[in-house]
């Protein structure tokens, strides 16, 4: 292992370069990175330059960093060609890129250390590997996004040291697909742009009362009946609709390729069933699973359904297990969200068969909560039993606190701060999510400014707001402040039907979010933000997203429909 000793002899000659005189020079990085250091020297040039892989990066490393020399040929019109194995050499390349193997690493850290003729990467692992070529990418032109050789452009790298780790282990983004339906295409630029910010696990909205999305073999009608809706509601008149039947849904060899196309990405899959409530799709097609036995239909309209799961059906249970016993042989994720938000118990307390079962298992009601609210806990301790001896854990939405929820859940806390403490303190492995920081459905300006926005659900959230979000803020206790895991956006889609629309809602809040998930405590710069944006809003232009440009005094979304309220 000659090669990687010497790579390390050099990372310690860069370092020595910090003594030196800096330099006034600004990088446009998002999110930005833990330490960077400016150190004396020339530029690097990256066209041309050859790509040095240490023989023991593994495959998904190896092809980040293939992609990287394959763009960078592309942008520049200069191939830069790839060497695996230097490990025969005598000596490390006097220049060009080298990527090099450091297992002492932190997970997910990287270390770009580059001075006029070596850009010198080390990593642990291969998301270590997939961020310093993100941060390459950014530290170049943003022609690099593009497909085309273009000419005329300075394709190089300033000298500097630059040390990256993540503040926090999860970083997610969430999109709802039962609402309005996305493609498989679509979904992975979804993927392709949640990478280049470094965000790690992609959070699958999958079912709701709009549309169940997911081919279960065991349940054919679930996609022939529970995947359509008649039509859908235009605005806010949910007496009628649109009379035109919309729908959708994944097959398994399709979200097959959704997640491990998401693995070379360095992203996570987690898909969500949501259950008890919010089960409409499910419903339509399966009468016998609720409470009164239909007739139901899927939703054609938003909101939340009383029309919920009957625990009280023994069949119920059978079928949530069928379900988790194919999703789980497509998604090899640690955890499973099963939601658990907003479900209405009025269903329950006029069913013979819930009140049966309420007696059966001895529940009753207390001051603060009621034997319906038991039930439902008892329906979540259930699937997180029948999961658990899967191998997975549960997320849920921070309704199934309500009640006792078992040790080993996970709480997505979404209804404001309080849902964050009270997790956290309670010692729950927790994501923020708070509606008022992190509902990217919410509009970007205010009530003036919305006259030239796409119609919306209300809300205000623009991208300013998502940047000052500071978890440490919300959950002040140094304790609770442990299980904290990460930091979420989510993004609704019952008034987003265009995937225009749906990367304007994304862009540039995407970019904020990543800082709060990433950048250290305290490190954030707004004006340091909107100076990057210019050069982001650049790379989205030539990698084809729609952003909302309001942040540089040019709201709206040229050609939406249904503007303002």
């Amino acid at each position: 292992m000659k090669f990687i000793k010497t790579a390390f002899a050099a990372l310690l000659l860069l370092s020595a370069f910090t003594a030196m005189a800096k330099t006034e020079k600004k990088i446009e990085i998002l999110p930005y990175p833990t330490s960077v250091e400016f150190i004396k020297g020339s530029d690097f040039k990256a066209s041309g330059a050859q790509f040095y892989m240490d023989p023991a990066l593994d495959s998904i490393s190896r092809l980040a960093v293939a992609r990287l020399a394959d763009k960078l040929s592309s942008a520049s019109g200069k191939i830069s060609p790839v060497v695996v194995g230097l490990s025969v050499q005598s000596r490390i390349p006097s220049k060009g890129f080298v990527f090099v193997v450091d297992k002492k690493m932190a997970p997910e850290s990287y270390t770009l250390a580059v001075n006029g003729k070596l850009a010198l990467v080390k990593a642990s692992d291969a998301r270590g590997f997939l961020y310093a070529t993100q941060t390459i990418r950014q530290l170049l032109p943003a022609e690099i996004y593009g497909k085309t050789a273009v000419s005329g452009l300075k394709w190089t790298i300033p000298a500097l040291i630059i040390e990256d780790t993540p503040r926090f282990g999860y970083r997610g983004m969430h999109l709802d697909c039962s609402r309005h339906f996305w493609t498989v295409d679509e979904v992975k630029k979804y993927l392709d742009i949640m990478a280049v910010y470094k965000l790690n696990t992609f959070h699958w909205h999958l079912t709701d009362d709009q549309g169940w999305r997911v081919e279960i073999k065991k349940y054919p009608r679930l996609t022939e009946v529970g995947a359509y809706r008649a039509g859908t509601a235009v605005k806010r008149n949910f007496e009628t609709h649109d009379g035109l039947v919309y729908g959708g849904f994944y097959t398994q060899d399709q979200l097959r390729d959704v997640v491990a196309y998401a693995k070379g990405l360095g992203i996570e899959v987690i898909p969500e069933i949501d259950l008890p409530g919010h089960m409409l799709g499910v419903l339509a097609a399966y009468p016998e699973l609720g409470c009164t036995g239909g007739p139901y239909q899927v939703w054609t309209r938003w909101g939340v359904s009383d029309d919920v799961l009957c625990p009280g059906k023994g069949q119920m249970f059978t079928f949530l297990q069928d379900v988790f016993d194919e999703l789980c042989e497509i998604f090899p994720s640690k955890y499973i969200h099963i939601g658990g938000d907003e479900c209405p118990k009025e269903r329950w307390k006029n069913c013979p068969d819930c009140q049966r079962l309420i007696k059966e298992l001895g529940i009753v009601s207390d001051s603060t909560h009621t034997a319906e609210m038991y039930l439902q806990n008892y329906v979540t301790m259930e699937v997180q039993k029948y999961l658990s001896g899967k191998g997975r854990k549960i997320i849920g939405w921070d309704e199934i606190l309500e009640g006792k929820l078992g040790e080993g859940a996970t709480v997505m806390a979404w209804r404001r701060d309080a849902a964050c403490i009270k997790s956290t303190g309670l010692g729950f492995p927790t994501i923020l999510t708070p509606m008022s920081y992190c509902y990217f459905d919410f509009y970007q300006s205010d009530n003036e400014g919305r006259k030239e926005e796409p119609y919306g659900i209300g809300g205000e959230l623009p991208v300013e707001k998502v940047y000052s979000f500071e978890p440490a803020d919300v959950v002040t206790d140094p304790e609770s402040q442990k299980h904290i895991l990460g930091v979420q956006a989510n993004l609704w889609t019952e008034y987003i039907a265009t995937n225009d629309h749906l990367e304007y809602m994304l862009l540039p809040r995407l970019a904020a979010l990543s800082e709060v998930q990433w950048s250290p405590k305290g490190s954030k710069d707004i004006e340091r933000l909107k100076s990057s944006l210019e050069k982001h809003f650049r790379i989205y232009e030539i990698m084809g997203y729609k952003a909302n440009h309001r942040i540089q005094g040019k709201p709206g979304l040229p050609g939406a429909q249904f503007l303002g309220e």
